[in-house]
């Protein structure tokens, strides 16, 4: 391969070390630049030889405007993967430009977000893109069967997403069927119009299937067999399926070894009876779903205590007795993941067992387990010191101590969640020897303050997301700390911590990976910190700063400057003006605005500023503002694919966060 060339002048040969390198080791150069996009944007623009090559190595697009599209596929002619669920408004017509564009070469196509095509369009990818392997067609819902026949033509299709395309049937799944017999995954969760013929054609002619979702289809026992008789079948999901019953999963017994992971939550009308199938039937199954289903009592653990392979089960949401855990506590199998969120029943005595006999776990979630104490989390800590990701929220009668513990001895944890716990700084100053934490949430944790703060930010420099939400102890310290320490963090959420000023912001700043920032209910943050972020966090995509009433125009001018990422911002109860929300139309990536009680935001303004905005496709308004526009203008706006979301609520004046806790906790 040659060389890179350069522009020569007429006098001289300007030489220099770039061109001794060829176009193969510069794609390796700009594989390790796929990270941040910005990067792969600066390269491009240092020359116009750069710029061709970042163009020729690129195979993966994801486009923020679909008005841009004919330009964005002339640049990039060799995307093989091209992920259109940023554009809301994608027409036959941007198909089919796509379709001759890419032709052979296009393999995946995402258009899970997408609307206003056809199976005009669809049959257009399909018929030119011979080699078309993945299609996300979810949320189509205006699509029908004659989609399902244009799809049919896509001979080599491996993937297929339909969620919510309610209204295709069993006749369009029937033309999938036959005609992409090299299917491995298909999804059809909330196809309403499908039942047993349709899943049971796939069975049949696909026999390739590895993954099937048929999550809340309106199926029963009939188009079982055929689907348990795939031999390749790893994944099935039947959640949300009421014509399940214990009769349907007989079939099981006569086996599907090849099955890993089963989903049947929610199936409510299968009890221990029909899940004692599993035992003889799935030698392989690793991950069991049972979420919101059958009470867990002795007889459902007794029914599943011979798959030896099982490694993950998830019971969230259902009824829990002691003997059940105990039991489970007993299979010989070693758990690595067990999830008890929101369990009734969950008692010291049942968990403390459990946990005792499941040493090697490695992810435990006891969300809203109300009933336990320090002697569940002594058990947990003593046993399982392997634990990667302990979830917790809500554990309201564990006390403060039993914290300590937790620092002292699962010290490999990676994902800790004590939301609305109380933990204390001692506490904080113990889970900080867990090094390896990426994720930590404090939300609504009354006791910690910055003292305990400032050792997580010491040690836990791994740090990739923080959660504070209204954790009100927390000062303009503690952040610092944070930031010093934890130069990686991209999500921070300190909500309604009324402490935190510009100080805050301005040592966030410095963290140039920040993406999400959540400051709503901060009244003494003000446009200068605004400024401060904007200027140092290039990659910032959420933004919420909602009640921080001294966050003005000012703010807005330089956000719309530096922070070009931009994707979500709530304005609500700010004192943003129409200059400022009019300023933010130069963000390009701009979809989602939330506008509530903007005292100084006239009609006319946000009239300007919507048009102006070309970007949008979801805006949260106040209701009365829906009688004040123009009907042409919803009309326009909507045919661009922007979602209108009208809200009647009336101006709320923050309460004290003691007095809200107490309020939550009567609700629950």
């Amino acid at each position: 391969m040659g060389t890179m060339k350069r522009q020569r002048s007429d006098k001289a040969f300007n030489f220099t070390p770039f061109d001794l390198l060829t176009e193969e080791i510069v794609f390796i150069i700009l594989d390790f630049l796929d990270e941040n996009p910005l990067d792969r944007k600066s390269f491009s623009l240092v020359c116009k030889t750069f710029y061709t090559i970042e163009s020729r190595h690129r195979r993966t697009l994801k486009p923020l405007r679909s008005e841009h599209l004919t330009t964005i596929l002339s640049r990039y002619p060799q995307v093989t993967s091209l992920d259109l669920s940023l554009c809301p408004r994608i027409t036959d017509s941007s198909l089919n430009v796509i379709s001759h564009v890419y032709k052979s070469n296009l393999k995946s196509v995402d258009l899970s977000r997408s609307k206003f095509f056809s199976h005009v369009g669809i049959s257009n990818l399909a018929m030119n893109c011979t080699n078309l392997v993945e299609l996300d067609l979810s949320n189509a819902t205006e699509i029908r069967d004659s989609a399902m026949a244009a799809i049919a033509e896509a001979k080599n299709l491996e993937k297929l997403w339909l969620a919510r395309c309610k209204s295709i049937t069993d006749i369009g799944i029937g033309c999938i069927a036959v005609g992409c017999r090299k299917l491995r995954l298909i999804s059809l969760k909330w196809c309403l119009g499908v039942g047993d013929l349709g899943a049971g054609l796939i069975a049949v002619k696909c026999n390739d299937i590895r993954s099937f979702d048929l999550s809340y289809l309106p199926i029963t026992n009939k188009c079982l067999p055929p689907i348990l008789k795939l031999q390749h079948l790893e994944d099935l999901v039947l959640e949300g399926c009421f014509g399940i019953d214990d009769n349907s999963l007989t079939v099981l017994k006569q086996g599907c070894k090849s099955l890993k992971a089963l989903d049947m939550s929610s199936c409510q009308n299968v009890s221990h009876v029909g899940l004692s199938s599993l035992t003889s039937g799935s030698g392989c199954l690793q991950q069991l779903i049972l979420a919101y289903g059958s009470p867990v009592t002795l007889a459902l653990a007794d029914s599943l205590q011979n798959l030896s392979t099982l490694q993950s089960i998830k019971l969230d949401g259902c009824q829990v007795t002691c003997s059940g855990l105990k039991a489970i506590g007993n299979w010989c199998v070693s758990l690595r993941e067990l999830s008890l969120s929101k369990c009734l029943g969950v008692s010291d005595e049942g968990l403390s067992t459990l946990v005792t006999k499941h040493k090697d776990l490695r992810k435990l979630d006891i969300t809203c387990c109300r009933k336990i104490t320090h002697v569940s989390i002594a058990h947990i800590t003593n046993s399982c010191t392997s634990l990667a990701s302990l979830k917790m929220e809500s554990c309201i009668l564990v006390p403060r101590e039993a914290f300590v513990l937790i620092g002292q001895r699962c010290l490999l944890l990676e994902e800790l969640d004590l939301t609305d716990n109380e933990i204390d700084d001692e506490g904080l100053k113990s889970i900080s020897r867990c090094s390896k934490l990426s994720t930590l949430k404090l939300g609504i944790c009354l006791n910690i303050t910055e003292e305990g703060l400032s050792h997580v930010g010491l040690c836990c420099t791994k740090l990739v997301e923080l959660d504070l939400y209204r954790s009100v102890g927390i000062s303009d310290v503690g952040i610092l700390a944070i930031a010093r320490g934890c130069p990686g963090l991209e999500i921070i959420n300190v909500a309604y911590c009324g402490k935190v000023t510009d100080h805050s912001l301005m040592s966030l700043a410095k963290c140039p990976r920040l993406n999400t920032l959540e400051i709503r209910g901060c009244p003494l943050v003000t446009s200068l910190g605004l400024t401060a972020i904007a200027v140092g966090c290039k990659q910032l995509s959420k933004l919420d700063i909602k009640k921080c009433y001294n966050i003005n125009d000012a703010g807005m001018i330089p956000l719309a400057h530096f922070a070009q990422n931009l994707r979500q911002i709530n304005l609500s109860y700010s004192s943003v003006t129409d200059v400022g929300l009019l300023s933010l139309a130069s963000i390009s990536c701009l979809q989602s605005m939330t506008i509530l009680h903007l005292k100084g935001l006239t009609p006319s303004g946000l009239v300007a500023a919507l048009l102006a905005c070309g970007g949008l496709t979801k805006v949260k308004l106040q209701a009365c503002f829906k009688s004040m526009l123009p009907q042409p203008l919803f009309e326009h706006l909507e045919a661009r694919g922007c979602v209108f979301q009208w809200r009647d609520k009336a101006f709320q004046a923050e309460v004290d966060p003691k007095c809200w806790k107490l309020q939550l906790e009567d609700v629950q």
